[in-house]
């Protein structure tokens, strides 16, 4: 819907003879309607955000088993470096709570499942699987040797006769 200036309205009323009185009670009101709501401040841009992936490893098993971990996001332009910091400070926030105090976060896992989004929002870092999903390694290799390509079909291991 096409937005029109409210002088412009008070113009078009005049040329129609409204009564003046009249008048100022609707360009008065129609001002305040126009008025933003004070409760409708402007809002900071969203801040852009990186995706960042926590691999769960307490055995230090790293080069040789597959691993259970969580993704989260943080600022595009911080440092990944900096996300066990972030969630360890939600985890600080949320334990000084009464909540936290009768049931705190004493791991990663714990805090990652367990803490509100609210003070994960306070250190910058959300939390994008609660729960831990599977990493699957690779040798980041498309092994072409033995396979056929066929045009709208799937891929299939050559048929050696």
């Amino acid at each position: 819907m096409p937005k029109i200036d409210v002088n412009k309205v008070a113009e078009i009323l005049k040329k129609n003879h409204l009564d003046p009185a009249m008048l100022r009670r609707v360009i008065e009101e129609m001002n305040l309607a126009v008025q933003p709501d004070p409760g409708e401040e402007e809002k900071p841009p969203p801040v852009k955000k990186q995706f960042v992936f926590v691999i769960s490893d307490p055995e230090g098993k790293l080069p040789k088993d597959d691993f259970a971990g969580w993704v989260v996001q943080i600022p595009e332009d911080e440092s990944p470096a900096t996300t066990k910091d972030r969630i360890y400070r939600a985890a600080y926030e949320f334990n000084a709570t009464r909540k936290g105090r009768m049931m705190p976060a004493k791991t990663m896992g714990d805090t990652l499942e367990n803490v509100p989004a609210k003070h994960f929002k306070e250190a910058e870092v959300w939390v994008k699987t609660k729960t831990p999903v599977l990493v699957v390694k690779t040798d980041n290799q498309i092994p072409m040797d033995d396979l056929k390509v066929v045009k709208g079909g799937r891929l299939d291991e050559e048929d050696e006769d």
